[in-house]
């Protein structure tokens, strides 16, 4: 179990970048790296324009202020697992004064409150990266536009969604009516965040960034390291996605939606992550049961079937 088969490969800087580019670097996020990769969000989205925020909570946040005021509604549904109600300290309501609800995706219909904003996460992180099927998201969406509500979209993991889906990126982001995209959670990037929608939403976005402290001098490394991974990684995510379902049926798990999922053992997450060592990665308590994320990227591909049911039955067996 001396190689790695979770996660990414880490790069430097330097790596990603490879030669500098004979770019000016941007001012304020106005042009340079910046622009080009708001123009090529936008384009890959099928959206009028995108914004680049240097984080993915401060680009939530953003979304969901802007629906709040063209909405005249507080209120923001959200499932009980959702990003914002267990990761960002209650920034919706301290800083925003925004209302958070949990409503799950079957309650959408009938739930009491008169809600303006429904915030849908593709896929679900929490639930083990797990996807709706393409009837099951129209279906969800369509019945909050019966109540009125507007439907953004948490895609932090939308770049490989597109193969469960079965639809392609412009597609998916039609649906909703703004957009949230990471730069490192698939694309190995070094940090940052888009939000994508009509113009207009984007440059009332673009205001709250400024507001949020998010207009920072420069941002071009981060930006040129986004353009890098939709260059270079956005293309081989169906291949890990389709070598993520070899490796969960090595182990004997049900096939994953994307090239991630989540796997609870019993055991001490300290001893888990001690016996697994590059195989899996770290462990952590979740409730009564140890748990990891498995990402199948790069490193995992050098892994046959065969090698990885050996070091799956050498780790359950080490904990027999």
């Amino acid at each position: 179990m001396n190689r790695q088969l979770s996660g990414v490969r880490k790069k430097s800087l330097l790596e990603m970048l490879g030669p500098m580019p004979d770019v000016d670097p941007d001012r304020y996020g106005d042009g340079g790296p910046v622009g080009a990769l708001e123009t090529r969000v936008a384009q890959l989205l099928g959206t009028e324009a995108a914004l680049f925020v240097p984080t993915g909570t401060m680009a939530q946040q953003i979304a969901l202020r802007c629906w709040a005021d063209r909405t005249h509604n507080p209120i923001v549904a959200m499932h009980p697992q959702a990003h914002p109600l267990h990761h960002e300290d209650d920034a919706l309501t301290v800083l925003s004064g925004l209302r958070p609800i949990k409503v799950r995706n079957s309650e959408v219909a009938s739930c009491p409150e008169p809600f303006g904003t429904l915030l849908l996460e593709v896929p679900d992180r929490e639930a083990g990266f797990i996807l709706p099927t393409w009837d099951e998201l129209t279906s969800i969406v369509d019945l909050a536009r019966e109540r009125d509500a507007v439907v953004h979209l948490d895609g932090a993991r939308l770049w490989e969604s597109t193969f469960g889906l079965g639809k392609p990126l412009e597609e998916i982001a039609g649906l909703f009516d703004s957009i949230y995209v990471s730069f490192y959670k698939s694309l190995e990037g070094i940090s940052g965040a888009a939000l994508a929608g009509t113009q207009d939403f984007v440059d009332q976005a673009r205001v709250w960034r400024h507001r949020y402290g998010g207009m920072l001098f420069q941002q071009w490394p981060a930006a040129l390291s986004a353009l890098h991974g939709l260059d270079t990684v956005l293309p081989r995510l169906g291949a890990y996605v389709e070598h993520a379902k070899v490796v969960a049926a090595a182990m004997g798990l049900p096939e994953p939606h994307t090239h991630q999922f989540s796997l609870h053992l019993p055991g001490d997450p300290a001893r888990l992550t001690e016996v697994s060592g590059k195989f899996l990665g770290s462990f952590w308590r979740d409730g009564q049961l140890s748990k990891t994320e498995v990402t199948v990227a790069e490193p995992a591909l050098e892994w046959t079937a065969d090698e990885v049911g050996e070091a799956w039955a050498e780790l359950l067996g080490s904990l027999a």
